[in-house]
């Protein structure tokens, strides 16, 4: 584990008071937990915005089975990019709509083209991704 540094922030006392009574209702016990936490989603951001390290996620789609082809298609591009997708989840919502969740690891150009492929898809009708990274 690398070492701890302590510093300094200089902040308003408005400022100061708004993220104490945040980090409450979020539960943590002290200011430097939530900082860190601050920071790695500040760095994961960065990563994603410029392509850069890899980054595991999920992409979720919800989409109308019904529409002509959308299962073959769906399954052919979870083919065409198995070298990212390390599982998948298949939830029917009634019968007619289900979503597809796709955990993934790669680079963030990767994953922004197969969101773009599968988003696009007609018969799709929403589409999220959520990433994370070791930081």
């Amino acid at each position: 584990m690398a070492d701890t540094i302590r510093f300094g922030i200089s902040m308003s006392q408005d400022l100061l008071d708004k993220f104490d009574r945040m980090i409450h209702k979020k539960g943590y016990t002290n200011r430097s937990e939530a900082i860190r936490d601050l920071v790695r989603n500040a760095l994961i951001e960065d990563m994603w915005e410029n392509e850069a390290g890899t980054l595991a996620g999920a992409i979720t789609i919800v989409y109308d089975h019904e529409s002509p082809g959308i299962t073959d298609t769906l399954i052919h591009m979870q083919h065409r990019f198995h070298h990212l997708i390390i599982s998948t989840v298949h939830v029917h919502f009634d019968e007619k709509n289900c979503m597809e969740i796709l955990i993934v690891k790669g680079t963030a150009q990767e994953i922004k083209e197969l969101h773009d492929k599968l988003f696009s898809l007609k018969g799709v009708k929403h589409s999220r991704i959520s990433v994370t990274a070791i930081i």
